[in-house]
């Protein structure tokens, strides 16, 4: 009985669990899922993104397939642009149990909000906000559904680079939006060997007038460079348009590209007044890369019904209705984990009792983290192409549309991924290949121009006021066939400098610089000190002959040598004399005696071989010395007279006598040689002799020499002797080690060409034992822009 009993508790128990199992998965998919929407309703992005979103709801609710009987609800707020006004609807928003927001639209108001996302864990889901520093793990619950302005502004930099241009003028404006995105150009610039000329922000506030746009425009037009990027938002950036057009910046010369805020009014609400289509033409402007598809121009269809062809639809527009559809598979697959829908209070905002504030209504969303992992871990395919986010939270594959003003309306001009950069081809076919980004495959049609021209701007005008690079040149005192100062003034001249100026002429784009000199005009200059002036931010460049060696490349970077050179070891020679004893000279004396043994030996072996059969090799022993010498000696004349009868012998003869013939001929060239020509000799060979003697060695003061000879060479500083002059070198040389003068000295090739040019009794011995040039140095990115087309 008790058995019994205990089996029906047992089976009531477990209905029990089962009961309260099913009860839980009925309840853990609500009728009605709340998100919210915040965007500003009035603006070109936000009159579309308001349709889209509310389309793209319509399209879920009707999609049985999605949330399987839950409605999504969406609560829109309008931000007005306001930080502010965005921050309390943020937080109304909090008060409502809403799971997700979409938006919002403006980068400032993303910032602020984000703060309170983190902290109450509501994932925020922008189609607008393209600041890149919200991807930052400061912001955890902002995620970005439109390709970051990281993006755009690598877009911008390849854009720039492709025509050539090295320097930019960038106009923003000034806000998280605008700083953000300039900063982020400016690094995609500098991986280009480009850069931001001048950068000058516009106030973000309503209060900004047409005279301010003046003053900005007005400073602009007196800079260097032609190429204007202007990131800002619509109003303001018409404004800057129609101001250019005043000042004729809008004609021949001038480059124009805006980031993607121009398509957004372009796309909506084309076609625009004919004064402001005028003031926009040649421009360049990007706009988001959205694949075609047979689902996007349906919704296309559908679109111009729903508005009546009143108002475009453009690419944010397209992607906030994404947003929705991302949310909707993000809350499908939470449900689907067993998520639940339900909030709890902050106990810190408990603890806030301020007047009707009411912080503590502000929930906390229970299981937000995983709806953002799974917002996170989406993969789909939308209006918009596939959807899915990186390890850094941003959409995989972006791409944009380069686009061109002109006439009444624009045309593509091409396209730009982060997989191939600029191409004319679709980005997503090239997805089937291997990525190229080779500069001969970066490829854009041809661009109307501002000033209705075909004609590439070369980017750059002579500025009134551009700033001049201080650059450095070495007073000399000797050689000065290469540097030197006019006296009185300040210019130079010189081969070196003849170099510079010739190389600037060549440059596609103005230079602006002054020749600063350097050394007291009595001695020549350190020019190790000269170089260290550039890392220290008093000379931008130094001019002059500079030699390229390991330990200057180390922290500056040089051009290409214009001059050969390399270390030479300089010494005095003799002249040697014509004696009674010069026809023993061709050979040494161990020559000879080899020589005279050879022959010796020849004789005996023959003599050996022939004295038994032949009766001239017989005799008495004295006769047959005589023999052997005689006829050794005779051979070496082709004179012997004795004859051979062993075939032996005459094979060792015959040797022999080639080996006479090539004797009897280098003695006759070398013989010739030293009679004709004058025979030149040093105790100094070279280097390695130098190095191996104990006696002094000069090198010129300022030259890297002296340290070359005592770091690398192993020549001990007392040996180096210090010369200034080539009088000095002349001097020290003929002096010589006995009389206070040197043995030698070593210096670069140039300088002792040009010393031996003057001088006969000097030469160099030895082969050139350093392999380096002379080079102007500066800063790597000075150097590219100053040569890089000269």
């Amino acid at each position: 009985m008790d058995s019994i009993r205990f089996g029906c508790w047992v089976f009531l128990f477990c209905l029990l669990l089962s009961t309260t199992g099913y009860s839980r998965n009925l309840t853990s998919r609500p009728a009605v899922v709340n998100i919210g929407a915040l965007f500003t309703f009035e603006s070109s992005i936000g009159r579309v993104a308001k349709i889209a979103i509310q389309e793209a709801v319509k399209d879920v609710n009707a999609n049985s397939s999605i949330l399987r009987g839950t409605k999504l609800n969406v609560d829109m707020r309008n931000s007005n642009c306001s930080g502010f006004i965005g921050m309390v609807e943020a937080m109304r928003f909090m008060e409502t149990d809403v799971v997700a927001i979409i938006g919002p639209q403006s980068s400032v108001v993303a910032h602020i909000i984000s703060h309170v996302a983190n902290q109450l864990q509501v994932p925020l889901l922008s189609f607008a906000a393209t600041d890149p520093s919200l991807n930052s793990l400061q912001f955890p619950f902002f995620v970005q559904t439109t390709p970051s302005d990281l993006h755009q502004m690598a877009a911008v930099s390849d854009v720039v680079d492709y025509y050539g241009w090295k320097q930019v003028t960038a106009i923003y404006i000034d806000d998280d939006y605008g700083r953000n995105g300039i900063s982020a150009l400016g690094d995609k610039l500098a991986e280009r060997r480009c850069r931001i000329s001048y950068k000058v922000g516009i106030p973000p506030d309503s209060g900004v007038n047409r005279t301010d746009i003046l003053d900005i425009l007005i400073k602009v037009a007196l800079m260097e460079s032609r190429v204007i990027i202007l990131h800002v938002n619509p109003d303001v950036g018409f404004e800057v348009f129609s101001v250019a057009n005043r000042l004729q910046m809008m004609g021949n010369g001038w480059a124009w590209i805006t980031t993607s805020w121009l398509s957004s009014v372009l796309d909506s609400a084309s076609p625009l007044p004919s004064e402001t289509m005028d003031s926009i033409q040649g421009v360049l402007f990007l706009r988001q890369h959205t694949p075609d598809s047979d689902r996007k121009r349906g919704f296309y269809s559908r679109w111009r019904k729903l508005t009546s062809g009143s108002l475009g639809l453009n690419s944010y527009g397209l992607y906030a209705y994404d947003s929705v559809w991302l949310i909707a598979h993000a809350i499908d697959a939470f449900f689907n984990q067993g998520g639940i829908i339900s909030f709890s209070n902050d106990s810190r905002l408990r603890s806030v009792k301020d007047g009707g504030l009411h912080l503590e209504a502000m929930s906390i969303f229970d299981d937000g983290k995983l709806l953002l992992n799974n917002i996170l871990q989406s993969d789909l395919v939308g209006l918009t192409g596939r959807i899915k986010f990186d390890k850094d939270r941003s959409l995989i594959l972006p791409a944009y549309d380069v686009n061109n003003v002109f006439g009444t309306g624009f045309k593509r001009i091409g396209y730009w991924s982060n997989y191939s950069g600029l191409t004319v081809v679709p980005p997503e076919i090239l997805y089937t290949n291997p990525p190229n980004r080779s500069s001969a495959n970066q490829q854009l049609y041809k661009v109307i121009w501002p000033g209705d021209t075909l004609i590439t701007p070369r980017g750059w005008a002579f500025a009134n006021n551009g700033k001049q690079l201080r650059i450095g040149v070495p007073i000399r005192v000797s050689f000065r066939e290469f540097v030197s100062q006019a006296r009185g003034k300040d210019t130079f001249k010189g081969f070196c400098i003849d170099v510079f100026t010739n190389a600037i002429t060549l440059l596609p784009y103005p230079v602006q610089y002054q020749f600063i000199p350097f050394g007291d005009g009595e001695n020549n200059p350190s020019y190790t000190e000269l170089v260290n002036k550039i890392t220290t931010g008093f000379f931008d460049a130094v001019v002059g002959d500079i030699a390229i060696v390991t330990n200057r490349t180390k922290i500056l970077d040089f051009t290409q040598p214009y001059v050969a050179s390399g270390l030479v070891v300089v010494a005095p020679f003799r002249e040697s004399n014509s004696i009674a004893w010069t026809f023993l000279r061709p050979f040494s004396a161990r020559l000879w005696i080899v020589t005279g043994c050879f022959f010796f030996v020849v004789g005996l072996v023959v003599w050996i071989l022939e004295h038994r059969i032949n009766d001239e090799f017989r005799g008495p022993p004295k006769r047959q010395i005589i023999t052997v010498i005689w006829f050794s000696l005779s051979t070496l004349f082709f004179a012997h007279r004795e004859n051979t009868m062993s075939t032996l012998a005459r094979f060792v003869l015959l040797i022999w006598l080639f080996v006479v013939l090539i004797i009897n001929s280098n003695y006759t060239a070398s013989l010739t040689s030293i009679l004709t020509v004058h025979q030149l000799s040093s105790p100094i060979k070279g280097i390695e002799s130098l190095k191996e003697s104990d006696e002094p060695v000069g090198y010129q003061v300022g030259s890297f020499a002296g340290y070359y000879l005592s770091e690398e060479v192993g020549i001990s500083k007392s040996r180096l002797v210090a010369l200034g002059s080539p009088e000095e070198y002349a001097k020290s040389l003929q002096l010589g080690p006995g009389k206070g003068g040197v043995a030698a000295i070593v210096d670069e090739r140039p300088y002792v060409e040009l010393f031996l040019a003057g001088q006969c009794t000097f030469r160099i011995v030895g082969r050139e034992f350093t392999r380096s040039g002379w080079g102007f140095v500066s800063t790597c990115f000075l150097i590219h822009l100053f040569f890089s087309h000269a």
